[in-house]
């Protein structure tokens, strides 16, 4: 009994180490090839158009975690083959929770990857992975149609497959792709939503609903989401090239 509880606390000690201890920075080429990466499936507009998904996936997830945690009540939801999506939740129809929740949508992305960015510069490639795949896993839970769920699935999927199989090398350049991309992938959205406003093709857009929460003009809050996005590219830049 005491040699199997004695192995058995080994063991969770050394998963507690793995995931939660620190892992040796990749060269600096590493942080730069998987930069390329990320500019490679996110500046080509056919790519963009199949990549911008994993784009969504944050995006919505924004808005149901801000939804919760502002005491709303979130009841689905559902990702779009177009990169559109939607998340519903229930609550009053105004107030601090309702813009929080409207605004978080344009602005996870690009700060989910300056989060990710800090992990990464603390060592915590591991820990990143894994938080990750619970992330997704609870995402999972909440979507509400098919294609939603084969999108998240597949991606939570990737995630296991490098957090449990790949090697340490290779877990550091997915792990820098994967913050890369949100930090650059989350400078787009801003801008083309930008471009379907001067157009006159987004009157109900997140800028566009939060306008008429707060009665401060979309433009501004277009501004915030711009701002959000570049701070966060130059913050968690900085930090993921300085290995």
């Amino acid at each position: 009994m005491d040699s199997t509880a004695s192995t058995s606390l080994t063991s969770l000690t050394d998963l507690w180490d793995q995931v939660f201890g620190s892992q040796p920075d990749p060269d600096l080429w590493v942080v730069i090839a998987t930069m390329v990466a990320a500019l490679a499936v996110i500046v080509p507009h056919n790519v963009w158009r199949l990549s911008r998904n994993a784009i969504t996936i944050a995006h919505e997830g924004g808005h149901g975690l801000i939804a919760l945690l502002t005491g709303r009540t979130l009841t689905g939801i559902r990702l779009h083959s177009d990169t559109s999506g939607l998340t519903v939740s229930r609550g009053k129809p105004h107030g601090l929770g309702m813009i929080l929740t409207a605004a978080a949508g344009y602005t996870a992305p690009p700060l989910l990857g300056l989060g990710g960015a800090a992990l990464l510069a603390a060592g915590h490639i591991t820990a990143l992975l894994w938080l990750a795949t619970v992330l997704l896993i609870a995402l999972l839970v909440m979507i509400r149609n098919a294609y939603g769920a084969l999108t998240v699935l597949l991606t939570g999927g990737t995630f296991v497959v490098v957090s449990w199989l790949a090697g340490p090398q290779v877990q550091a350049a997915f792990a820098y792709a994967v913050v890369w991309f949100l930090l650059i992938g989350g400078v787009r959205p801003a801008f083309e939503l930008q471009a379907k406003r001067s157009r006159g093709n987004a009157g109900d857009s997140d800028a566009d609903q939060l306008s008429r929460l707060t009665q401060v003009p979309a433009g501004l809050w277009l501004f915030l989401f711009h701002a959000v996005s570049l701070c966060s590219l130059i913050g968690g830049g900085r930090w993921l090239l300085e290995v």
